[in-house]
């Protein structure tokens, strides 16, 4: 468990809970998931001093709850946010094959892109005063916040002086920027998703596609439809957080840090969604490829039936002719000249040549004619 302390533009690690939080600041307390159980009976002793109330038992049980979707919840004194996070590539890896080898060096896998489809619950109990974020084990989002602010930070006597990055106000600040950061790398992987699909588009059209992985695009399209769900979820849970934040304000938070929030949360929806537009998108081109792709197959059909129809015409007098000179008479025509067969055998050639002609000029043998 970790312990951070804001206040005043400065920021400090602490060992243990403060025992009030400074007039101008806050606490965030953040852990991974595994830890929770242990850490938990000092968490609810920190959510009553600091924030006025233990969390329920309801809430505990999603704080644990690695599966849980993207949900929003209150009370009268603290808010509860699930956010399922993309998980990253080492994360997918692991997951997928034990860590064995990474998903990148799979060039012959069809579905590299859409296998980091894969999501990690993190959770959030904002109080006024308090932050506690559930993290799942080695988290970047979390990490990635110390770090920024490290980077960008002057020690003083226990300190950490942050001159150039704007520190969070409040939990909810706080919150809303991890939650945004987690959104970010959902319009990151629109663009690979983007790649990917082009990439099957172009071989469902090729005239050899016999090699076009169709399992992959179906199982492709069967996680664009969870990626679709998964973020209508986010939206819903974000919306309901900025109801609750116009409808019922915290009466000690100033107006203007009101509306920042505000302003933060309209932006991490319109984010999401982006992603949700894209994605529906993304499936649309799907099925269009589907269909080109058997049109394409359709219209080479076509061509092959067309050019077998019209040899079939060609031959078809020839054998017409054959057939009359092959029946039992004993007076026929040609039969008892001398030059009667090459007089027949040059008919039957010019008839075929003739009917080559008008066909050519009628694109029927012609490749893709008209």
């Amino acid at each position: 468990m970790h312990i951070v302390e804001f206040a005043s533009g400065t920021l400090r690690f602490v060992e243990q809970v403060p025992r009030v939080a400074q007039e101008s600041g806050f606490i965030w307390i953040y852990l991974e998931r595994e830890s929770l159980h242990e850490e938990w009976p000092q968490l609810q002793e920190a959510a009553q001093r600091l924030g006025g109330s233990a969390l329920l038992d309801l809430h505990v049980q999603d704080l644990e709850n690695p599966a849980h979707p993207s949900n929003y919840d209150y009370t009268s004194i603290y808010d509860v946010v699930v956010f399922r996070r993309l998980a990253t590539a080492a994360e997918v890896d692991v997951e997928l094959n034990g860590g064995a080898r990474p998903i990148a060096a799979a060039e012959s896998n069809a579905l590299a892109a859409f296998q980091r489809i894969r999501t990690r619950a993190v959770a959030f109990a904002a109080f006024d005063r308090l932050l506690i974020s559930v993290h799942p084990a080695g988290c970047f989002t979390a990490r990635s916040f110390v770090e920024r602010y490290l980077a960008d930070a002057v020690h003083s006597d226990g300190l950490v002086v942050v001159s150039r990055s704007r520190l969070p106000s409040s939990p909810s600040d706080l919150m809303l920027r991890m939650i945004n950061v987690m959104v970010d790398s959902y319009l990151e992987l629109r663009k690979e998703l983007s790649a990917e699909m082009d990439r099957w588009q172009q071989a469902l059209l090729r005239p050899q596609s016999e090699s076009a992985n169709w399992s992959a695009l179906m199982a492709a399209r069967a996680e664009l439809h969870t990626l679709e769900d998964l973020c209508e979820e986010q939206n819903d849970a974000m919306q309901e957080w900025l109801d609750t934040a116009r409808e019922q304000p915290p009466a000690a938070l100033p107006l203007a840090e009101r509306d920042g929030l505000i302003a933060r949360a309209r932006d991490v929806i319109e984010h999401i969604q982006r992603v949700v537009h894209h994605v529906q998108r993304i499936e649309q081109a799907a099925e269009t490829a589907v269909q080109i792709h058997f049109a394409a197959q359709s219209h080479r059909t076509n061509d092959i039936m067309r050019t077998l129809t019209a040899l079939t015409a060609i031959f078809l007098p020839l054998n017409l002719v054959t057939g009359i000179f092959g029946m039992n008479f004993d007076v026929m025509p040609l039969v008892k000249v001398p030059l009667g067969f090459w007089l027949a055998l040059a008919g039957m050639l010019a008839l075929a040549v003739t009917l080559v002609l008008v066909f050519w000029r009628k694109h029927y043998l012609a490749r893709g004619g008209r």
